[in-house]
């Protein structure tokens, strides 16, 4: 066997050891040049460092090894990505291609037999069970997305919790199956809100929606001295990102009407995203920014402080909220984005809020 095989035929064997029938594997390529050097005391004398880049050049071109792009390499040249994930493990067919014809009136394999890792027994009795259901659907009841998950699959969280049941999350993509089909839904969460004392539902046309739970209890003062902004007759707590999930629990709660929903949040990249999502998934909604609550923000802006670590710097939310304001406005929003400064929505407080009363 030539040296460049014995590098190939090593690495491969690494690989094979840690690839997965149905998950990625993260590796460091360090950790794996290292490991190959203790087995081999030639290694330098062999110029092995040249024949390992080949060895990882060729299992990336068969897709066994995909880069990871985020400007980090190896240090050493020529250079390789730092990170790779190992692709999953592939498998001979394992299912009885005539029991597969038996369910074809309902189903498409066609994803199966491009990854026939996924032909495993868990999954074939997934979709035994689903073609149970599908055939007597029509006489099944609409139920919440827990409740068929528990009854089909074993458990209420097998397909929203992606950490806990990873082959979960895409089970239905899988096998081409929409949630409609399985007749459940997936309920909008409870949210805390205010009404306005001496209101009743049938009178609610404006409502604030608010990102923090200081601003929200800040915000029940104001209304209740008629100082809010908005005027508004429903406040709503949007906590964070919940309220994306949460919103649509307001419309089998409340009566059907033209509400008008102002949203204040932080100003950071989150608080944008938070915001446009929600225009976006619901365009027959009358939802914009409480732009004279960003105003006041805005105002505040010396007690600016640096974003958040992590949050994604989405331009495109950036420009459609910037948008909503005066070029003033946009002038101090885009110079705390390039700050990397963010203005939380706790400035606002009772005390200062009596600056504008």
């Amino acid at each position: 066997m030539s040296t460049i095989d014995v590098i190939e035929t090593r690495v491969r064997a690494f690989i094979g050891d840690i690839q997965h029938p149905k998950q990625k594997k993260k590796i460091n390529i360090n950790d794996l040049e290292i490991q190959l050097r203790k087995l081999m005391d030639d290694y330098f004398e062999m110029d092995g460092y040249s024949l390992f880049y080949r060895a990882i050049k060729t299992l990336q071109a068969e897709e066994i090894l995909i880069p990871i792009q985020n400007n980090q390499n190896n240090g050493k040249t020529p250079a390789l990505p730092l990170y790779c994930w190992v692709n999953v493990k592939v498998q001979a067919a394992k299912w009885d291609r005539l029991e597969m014809m038996k369910l074809i009136d309902l189903f498409d394999f066609s994803y199966y037999e491009r990854h026939p890792e996924w032909q495993t027994n868990d999954e074939w009795m997934r979709i035994q069970n689903l073609y149970t259901f599908l055939k007597s659907s029509s006489e099944r009841e609409i139920v919440s997305l827990e409740e068929r998950s528990l009854e089909l699959f074993g458990h209420e969280k097998f397909l929203i919790d992606r950490d806990s049941f990873p082959d979960g999350k895409g089970f239905l993509a899988r096998i081409g199956i929409s949630e409609d089909q399985l007749k459940m839904v997936n309920y909008g969460e409870p949210f805390v809100f205010w009404m306005k004392q001496g209101k009743e539902m049938k009178d609610i046309k404006r409502v604030l929606i608010v990102e923090n739970l200081s601003f929200f209890h800040t915000s029940i003062k104001l209304l209740e001295v008629n100082k809010l902004d908005y005027a508004p007759e429903l406040i709503i707590y949007g906590e964070g990102a919940k309220i994306e999930r949460s919103f649509a629990f307001f419309f089998r709660m409340f009566p059907k009407s033209s509400y008008l929903f102002y949203y204040a949040g932080d100003l950071d990249a989150a608080g944008y995203g938070i915001l446009i999502r929600l225009i976006e998934k619901y365009p027959d909604c009358c939802i914009q920014p409480a732009l004279k609550i960003y105003r006041k923000m805005l105002e505040c802006i010396e007690k600016r402080n640096d974003q958040k670590i992590g949050q994604t710097q989405n331009l495109k939310y950036r420009d459609q909220f910037f948008q909503w304001f005066t070029e003033d406005d946009q002038e101090l929003l885009m110079q705390l984005w390039e700050e990397n400064k963010r203005i939380p929505q706790e400035v606002l407080t009772i005390e200062t809020w009596g600056r504008w009363m």
